[in-house]
């Protein structure tokens, strides 16, 4: 064919792509409600305060049932826009791609900008509902109702600082003011209901723990579910209790560049000295609340309702990372471990990354492209996709939070209120010797280094292809209880690494290691035993004699470690020069590994292996 065929054909295949996308659905984020000319936009709010919000929270609990009452045909029901997360690993809006899997990127550098325009199309549908129920308000209150529908944004579960579920999604059942009076509704924060639970081919039988919950059978999803497939909230908070160690504070303190802040497969050469990441403590919440059910199972977690609460907090975690280091920008690159639907194992990942696209049309594939996209993200009616760069900041979706007031400050007058609001809510000056210690002060000392000197650690390095389903590695001061059923919250245990599973990511053909990396504070349950004097010689003879660790899957199982031979544990204790200025974070040195605290223990770093891989 010569040059002039060529252009004759992809002229009729930019005209054919128009053509179908001339119905597809467009990701702008929510305009409503943004000052056009201050740039100051409508914030999402942490839900302890949105549940007060009124009109907006009532709005809100309609706009989700709604959604999840749609037709689940909908592109934009409940239903189809979970689906793009996990299974069903099919195309939505006709954008697909050549594998059997979902488009959601884990273990990847795109993990956070991903789901930054995933987050921002649910907004959008809970803004299309509100709008819709609030013209329905009677006259006397329409306007009130039209006007927070107008600036409604979705709310976000801090659970560092609240490390308990929000009592209103553990209730069946939720009062309103509804446009014909307060009623009491089906709480969709609760669970979502199957209508139909999908078939063995949307809903195919992985994620699950052997012998576990099989939560594709499910007609409502589930957390902690017990053996009679109910959920267990109560459990729940107190494995959350426990579990404080998400260390959301050293997360956005000790990593300033994007690639090792990013993902848990991120290896940027620091070795022994590496921080842990945002996918680590996202990873925690879904084991926790999940472990068993629909949030630890991740092809399918995103149909719980209490996912959209969880990952709006992640993003904002992503944003504030942002605005503390503004000169920090995806310079980063990794190859895929995993394929999703449009990119490839093995492939190369950054800002740019292009992901083969297959625009279809009457269930025929009229073309595929080569695109930099974050898919299946269309930003514009020419079907342009968003990608890292374009959704690399919140501004275009129309929203922001509490702590990030962009518009009033310049980049570095914002960076430096960010880290005062941070230093307040995550790593407040203590004075206490905290020797007699409860459990909400333990979790709370959990987040940050405490203004302490000395901070010791536990690194983890694990393979990802050991085993694929889900799993926790607990870790303990002195031995693990008797029964594994009370390991998660058992009154010695330190903290749980969570694993998740990898079952949705084919990793077919990709010579790349699955290695995922991770980090336990040890600093409070030292603290917590009386262990006040941090110096080397006290805490390595302590760990020595006391540290241990037990695997265990999401059936409260335990797993032996021969079975997973890639697990390294080693403790490395690091010199830290606590914050001085409420507007600076603290300075951490040079970490030491202490080899003599687990050799000879397994799962642990020998003498003689190489702790920086």
């Amino acid at each position: 064919m010569g040059s002039t065929g060529v252009l004759r054909l992809a002229c009729t295949l930019v005209v054919a792509v128009l053509a179908v996308l001339g119905n597809a659905w467009t990701t702008r984020g929510i305009q409503a409600g943004v000052n056009a000319y201050t740039g100051e936009r409508p914030l999402r709010q942490e839900f302890s305060i949105f549940k007060n919000s009124g009109p907006a929270f009532d709005l809100y609990i309609q706009a989700l049932l709604r959604s999840q009452e749609a037709d689940q045909s909908n592109i934009l029901s409940y239903f189809e826009v979970a689906g793009i997360h996990g299974v069903p690993f099919r195309a939505w809006d006709r954008v697909e791609g050549k594998n059997k899997a979902a488009y959601c990127p884990h273990g990847s550098v795109l993990f956070p900008t991903w789901h930054r325009p995933y987050m921002a199309l649910y907004e959008e549908v809970i803004h299309i509902n509100a709008q819709w129920i609030a013209a329905r308000y009677p006259p006397s209150q329409r306007a009130q109702y039209r006007a927070a529908a107008r600036t409604l944004r979705i709310p976000y579960w801090d659970w560092s600082i609240n490390p308990t579920m929000p009592p209103e999604v553990n209730q069946p059942n939720i009062y309103i003011k509804a446009p014909n009076g307060t009623i009491n509704v089906p709480n969709p924060l609760y669970s979502y209901t199957f209508h139909p639970l999908p078939s063995s081919e949307d809903f195919p039988l992985i994620g699950s723990s052997p012998n576990g919950p099989k939560v594709w059978s499910f007609r409502n999803t589930v957390r902690y579910p017990d053996s009679n497939n109910q959920s267990q909230p109560d459990l729940i908070n107190r494995q959350l209790q426990a579990n404080g160690a998400v260390m959301t504070y050293t997360v956005l303190t000790q990593n300033q560049d994007y690639g090792p802040f990013s993902n848990a497969r991120y290896n940027d050469g620091r070795g022994s000295g590496r921080g842990n990441n945002i996918e680590n403590i996202h990873n925690a919440i879904h084991m926790l609340v999940g472990n068993g059910g629909h949030m630890s199972n991740i092809p399918y977690s995103s149909f719980d309702p209490i996912f959209w609460l969880h990952h709006a907090n992640v993003d904002r975690l992503f944003a504030l990372w942002q605005a503390v280091y503004p000169e920090s920008n995806f310079t980063a690159s990794q190859v895929s471990a995993f394929s999703t639907m449009t990119i490839d194992a093995g492939q190369t990942e950054d800002i740019n990354t292009r992901q083969l696209l297959f625009l279809a049309f009457n269930e025929t594939s009229i073309a595929s492209l080569m695109f930099p996209a974050l898919a299946p993200f269309r930003s514009d009616d020419s079907g342009t996709l968003w990608t890292s760069a374009t959704a690399w900041s919140t501004k275009q979706f129309g929203y922001s939070y509490p702590e990030i007031n962009d518009w009033a400050f310049n980049s570095s007058q914002l960076s430096s209120n960010v880290k005062t609001r941070l230093n307040a809510m995550y790593n407040p000056t203590r004075t206490s010797s905290k020797r007699s210690v409860s459990a909400d002060a333990l979790s709370s000392m959990q987040l940050s280094p405490n203004g302490m000197n000395m901070q010791w650690l536990a690194n983890i390095r694990i393979s990802k292809s050991d085993i694929p389903s889900p799993f926790f590695v607990h870790f303990f001061l002195g031995e693990a209880p008797a029964d594994p059923s009370t390991w998660s919250f058992a009154s010695n245990l330190i903290a749980s690494h969570s694993v998740i599973d990898t079952s949705m990511l084919n990793t077919a053909g990709a010579d790349v290691p699955t290695t995922l990396y991770g980090q336990i504070p040890l600093n409070p349950a030292l603290l917590a035993a009386g262990n006040l004097d941090l110096s080397s010689s006290k805490v390595v003879q302590v760990l020595k004699s006391r540290l241990s660790w037990r695997l265990q899957d999401t059936n409260d199982a335990p797993l032996d470690i021969s079975k997973v031979p890639s697990l390294k544990v080693h403790v490395v204790g690091q010199e830290m020069r606590p914050r001085v200025l409420e507007d600076e974070f603290p300075e951490y040195g040079k970490a030491q590994v202490y080899r003599e605290v687990t050799n000879g223990k397994a799962g642990g770093l020998q003498n003689g292996d190489d702790a920086v891989e």
